[in-house]
């Protein structure tokens, strides 16, 4: 196998979005620290409630998937088309919103943590107007596998595969073939995993601390985004005190990027229609 190296470290930096919300944006900070196809990520944490109380109100969204994934607290979300969610502990929604969809996603707790993930997803440039759809996925929908060594896994998208058996998540068969894993170890415990070679992957660390590699290992600190060298096989191992982190791959669209904001397209005259058409009431129109 030709392992992947820790290529590059992309410290979180802190940002609000929303009505305010507090969090922190890793990839997607700056242009220059985006990873074909992932767009962007951002990990929200705290329990007060001062940080997350005024939520996202209703707000669009053109050409890209977003994907939103709980691990305390709990969000409603609601939308143009009628849907209407609840995010809770664990849970997991994967939202396409295509040609568009203008939706909102607002605390239903006033005390108490509310910790989890947004990330952005690229759309190739034949699905980018595509209709707008999203699947809610609970958490006891989604598998939880135990590591070889200790630790445990759980399966958000793709398959992840052990000596023993091959588990897949419930997202499967989208264009840029995603690979989603929430990972914990225990102290010095070993991750090691297949990734395809041709896809781009990362690694936040949001407990502890890991190095990535097998030869010359390098540091990966919490917080931050590890960006992958090319390679076909990824080795993460936990520092003393364990970890926890999330694995992302995706294969690459080879695109244009032109974004403003919440509208992601591949030239600058489609985010000026996406402009128009939410201006106009278009945007969400069949």
């Amino acid at each position: 196998m030709n392992a992947r190296t820790l290529q590059r470290v992309i410290p979180s930096q802190a940002a609000s979005d929303g009505a305010g919300v507090k969090l922190r944006r890793s990839i997607g900070q700056s242009p220059q620290a985006r990873l074909d196809p992932f767009l962007m990520l951002d990990e929200f944490g705290t329990e007060n409630p001062d940080d997350y109380i005024a939520g996202f109100p209703s707000h669009p969204h053109r050409g890209f998937e977003t994907v939103t994934y709980m691990l305390d607290g709990h969000m409603l979300h609601e939308d143009h088309l009628g849907n209407r969610g609840d995010l809770k502990s664990g849970d997991v929604q994967w939202m396409t919103a295509g040609r568009g969809i203008i939706h909102s996603e607002m605390p239903q707790q006033t005390e108490g943590r509310m910790r989890g993930f947004q990330l952005w997803i690229n759309l190739p440039a034949t699905e980018k107007m595509k209709p707008a759809g999203y699947r809610d996925i609970p958490a006891a929908t989604i598998p939880v596998v135990d590591l070889p060594g200790g630790g445990r896994a759980r399966v958000i998208a793709g398959t992840l595969r052990t000596p023993a058996d091959a588990t897949p998540g419930p997202i499967q068969g989208l264009s840029t073939e995603p690979l989603y894993f929430d990972v914990e170890l225990p102290a010095n415990g070993r991750f090691e995993h297949e990734l395809p070679a041709a896809h781009n992957a990362f690694i936040y660390v949001y407990e502890g601390d890991v190095s990535v590699g097998t030869e010359s290992p390098r540091a990966l600190p919490r917080r931050s985004a590890g960006v992958l060298s090319g390679g076909d096989a990824v080795t993460v191992v936990a520092a003393g005190k364990g970890a926890r982190f999330i694995l992302l791959a995706g294969r690459p669209l080879n695109e244009p990027v032109a974004q403003y904001g919440p509208f992601v397209m591949n030239t600058p005259a489609e985010l000026e229609q996406a402009v128009r058409d939410y201006q106009t009431g278009k945007l969400t129109a069949a």
